[in-house]
């Protein structure tokens, strides 16, 4: 599997997004968000998940790409364990 293939984890593609994304607007979300996950405030993952995804809506690339289906993927599988 290449590393194009490989699924992400939240944390691992927020912090692609502080590290890589162009938009320095963006990036201050996702370091924000990273900031909030470790506080380890109740529905933070979750909740920042949705932030940055949204954030990186104009956001194009590859590594872009791979982000946005891993926080996607994320968020789809953590609403279906909801009862």
């Amino acid at each position: 599997m290449s590393d194009k293939e490989r699924k992400l984890g939240v944390v691992e593609a927020i912090s692609v997004v502080r590290d890589q994304c162009p938009s320095g607007a963006v990036r201050r979300v996702a370091e924000q968000a990273l900031e909030d996950i470790k506080s380890r405030r109740s529905g933070a993952l979750r909740e920042q998940a949705f932030n940055v995804l949204s954030a990186i809506k104009g956001w194009r690339s590859d590594r872009a790409t791979l982000v946005h289906v891993s926080l996607k993927e994320f968020l789809e599988q953590d609403a279906a364990r909801k009862p």
